[in-house]
């Protein structure tokens, strides 16, 4: 009778409860914190998009009165400005645009061919990566070269918004590279601070949107190997939507199947 209190799985689910509510409760606090700077980013850019629109309007107006008087000091009409007037305007547009972008962590320069776009990724006020983005803008918008990993569905977003709306375009994309930093980034933090509980080494494949490791609680003297699976089902997110903890294959005897939790996060 000994032996089986020793062995009790009271333990083992009491330490899962409290892994879950440490998770929840972390679960909790970064979701309100991306929604804190999701809205200062959106207010920020909705900031941007009106300025964008009075340098839109601004431009409009010295259009119309740069193009009333022709090379012989002819008067033209105003709804035909001159070619200049109108690269003019299409130059300080793009300007505005990048500049728009900057606030997301995304800036770009003119090339004498493009644009060439720099993705800035960060995982919650750690600067991580930059990616780089070389797109053609004539005959078409097209992409030349770029430095974004294989495993990224660049193609996949490419063709859905690239041609339609480069904004979007660049946003999801943004959005793809942040989340897969992020995930990374939480586990190399993960190796390197709880490698002394960490059995072996954290598998992960290249997007990180899989990790599986192992781990040990002692309680009572006695060791009690875990496995842990983390799924982050959703590419644009830094969060696991699935978490799986359970006993490992060489727990003790007394252990199989008493000690399996399943939960989406």
């Amino acid at each position: 009778m000994e032996e089986g209190k020793a062995y009790s799985p009271d333990g083992v689910f009491a330490h899962l409860e409290m892994l879950e509510t440490r998770a929840h409760q972390a679960a909790m606090k970064q979701e309100e914190r991306e929604q804190q700077e999701e809205k200062l980013a959106r207010l920020k850019a909705r900031v941007q998009e009106l300025r964008l629109q009075r340098d839109e309007l601004r431009a409009k107006v010295d259009l119309q009165q740069k193009g009333q008087l022709g090379k012989e000091g002819v008067a033209l009409d105003p709804a035909q400005p001159s070619a200049r007037a109108v690269l003019e305007w299409k130059i300080k547009s793009v300007k505005a645009m990048l500049q728009l972008f900057y606030l997301t962590g995304i800036s770009g320069k003119l090339t004498k061919r493009g644009v060439c776009f720099c993705i800035s990724t960060a995982y919650e006020g750690t600067y991580l990566d930059s990616y780089y983005l070389d797109l053609l803008t004539k005959p078409e918008v097209q992409i030349h070269r770029h430095s974004i990993p294989i495993f990224i569905p660049l193609e996949q977003i490419a063709k859905k918004y690239l041609q339609t709306d480069i904004r979007r375009f660049l946003s999801v994309l943004s959005d793809h590279l942040n989340a897969y930093v992020g995930r990374r980034y939480q586990a190399d933090q993960l190796q390197e601070h709880f490698s002394h509980q960490i059995e072996g080494t954290l598998q992960r494949n290249s997007l990180c949107n899989l990790l599986v490791f192992n781990y040990n609680v002692s309680s009572k003297s006695k060791t009690f190997p875990f496995n842990v699976r983390l799924l982050y089902g959703d590419l644009c997110c830094s969060l696991p939507t699935e978490v799986v903890v359970s006993c490992a294959p060489d727990a003790p005897a007394a252990l199989p199947g008493n000690s399996t939790a399943a939960g989406n996060v």
